[in-house]
């Protein structure tokens, strides 16, 4: 591999890469989904809330998204009359959304490593306030407990030696990337 084979064709193989994403993205989303529905199906208060909106859609933009890396698939988001959510499949960006929340995602290892953190990203939102108000209280007050999940598919005995494991894992690694966080100076959200 030369260098004019490079420059002709990149570093990497973009073909391929984009392939795999169009193929394993679609399943990734439909996974999210389904735990989020579990998440949002253990506290009724949170059906309550989005039955209210059903079927208004909301949308997640990923802003400034770079272009080395495969376009992340459409965020959009169905409210179902049950108050669960829908992933509006692969369809275009032509969807006339309900609630947009639009994330700056320039740097996605960053805001990844923050959102690990705890740091909540800069957003900016249009849209229904109502909706936006439930959407907010939901990312306040909804919390998965994994253990209880863990505890249901394998027993006490097996679940709180893994959760523990799992605890401590994810303490390590939000410690780790709380660290690597503080060296990258922050941006003020944009006016």
């Amino acid at each position: 591999m030369g260098l004019a084979w490079v420059l002709e064709y990149g570093p990497y193989n973009r073909a391929m890469l984009h392939s795999l994403n169009a193929m394993l993205a679609p399943a990734l989303m439909e996974r999210l989904v389904l735990v989020v529905n579990h998440v949002l199906s253990t506290e009724p208060a949170a059906t309550q809330r989005l039955q209210v909106h059903a079927q208004r859609t909301i949308q997640l933009q990923m802003q400034d998204w770079p272009s080395l890396l495969p376009a992340p698939p459409t965020l959009a988001f169905r409210v179902t009359p049950a108050g669960m959510l829908e992933w509006c499949g692969g369809t275009s960006a032509d969807i006339d959304a309900d609630l947009v929340v639009r994330v700056d995602a320039a740097n996605p290892l960053l805001l990844m490593a923050r959102a690990m953190a705890g740091d909540k990203p800069a957003v900016t939102i249009d849209g229904d306030a109502q909706l936006a108000g439930d959407v907010n209280w939901l990312l306040q007050n909804l919390r998965w407990d994994v253990a209880a999940d863990m505890e249901r598919l394998f027993g006490p005995t097996i679940a709180y030696p893994m959760h523990r494991l799992g605890s401590a894992l994810a303490r390590g690694l939000r410690a780790a990337l709380q660290g690597a966080a503080g060296l990258v100076p922050r941006t003020p959200p944009p006016p």
